[in-house]
């Protein structure tokens, strides 16, 4: 019996991590959607694939990030909602509010910059054989347009500088 190969896992250990590090994200969505808002310096960058099964953004916003997109929860956002599968959360781009729903499953990072706290994850096995090939991403980091003098407008930014090459 060879000892160099690997056993098959059948009891899939490595989706079942997965979904227990989605939890820190979940709890943390939840604490930010709590009466004192993110506690201290702490703000959360979350990154999701916007093709994922579930995921609900305004065509705009689709369009404009057809393949992964990175909010912030700091300061200016509203409503808020973190539920079992899924939050949702209001955030204003170019000045209008948009609402977002991204189920826990289509996020691919988590970053609290205050604490240097990451979290990267895998795509499930469903959605690596469903999903099309993203189209070629650009070099640079993408951001969100600056909007016309709004101060309370969040930024969208790429965490490819963060991303292990």
């Amino acid at each position: 019996m060879p000892t160099d190969a690997c056993p098959e896992d059948l009891m899939q250990y490595e989706a079942m991590a997965q979904d227990a590090l989605r939890g820190v994200v979940k709890a943390a969505v939840k604490r930010a959607a709590g009466p004192g808002g993110l506690p201290g310096a702490h703000h959360l960058y979350v990154t999701f694939k916007t093709h994922a099964p579930g995921v609900s953004l305004p065509p705009a916003l689709l369009a404009k990030y057809p393949d992964e997109m990175t909010i912030v929860l700091q300061h200016q956002y509203r409503d808020l909602a973190p539920g079992e599968t899924f939050f949702s959360v209001t955030l204003k781009f170019g000045g209008q509010p948009m609402r977002l729903s991204v189920p826990y499953t289509a996020v691919s990072r988590f970053f609290d910059p205050s604490v240097n706290f990451v979290l990267q994850f895998h795509p499930p096995e469903a959605e690596i054989t469903a999903m099309p090939e993203p189209p070629e991403q650009p070099e640079h980091p993408q951001t969100a347009p600056p909007s016309e003098g709004s101060a309370d407008a969040p930024k969208v930014v790429s965490l490819d500088q963060f991303r292990k090459k």
